[in-house]
């Protein structure tokens, strides 16, 4: 079964049967939703760092964008679809 996949404003869209497993539990379908949101979870991450001489460096924080992902995936789990 083909597929597709809509989008707004040139942003593809989750397709609503992902969302439905991924609501169920199923890993991959989380993953891919993860997959999906990847970049703007590391924008978000991203840090000012300074070295020993002074200047600036940007970099994403690890840790920050772990606790991203949990708190996505602690929303997904606990999303409820209203019909």
């Amino acid at each position: 079964m083909k597929t597709e996949e809509k989008s707004v404003n040139n942003k593809k869209l989750i397709p609503f049967w992902v969302i439905e497993r991924a609501l169920e539990g199923d890993i991959q379908a989380i993953n891919k939703i993860l997959k999906h949101y990847e970049g703007y979870i590391a924008k978000l991450s991203v840090r000012k760092m300074y070295d020993e001489y002074g200047c600036v460096h940007y970099c994403v924080d690890e840790t920050l964008r772990r606790r991203l992902e949990t708190k996505l995936i602690k929303t997904i789990i606990g999303f409820k679809i209203v019909r």
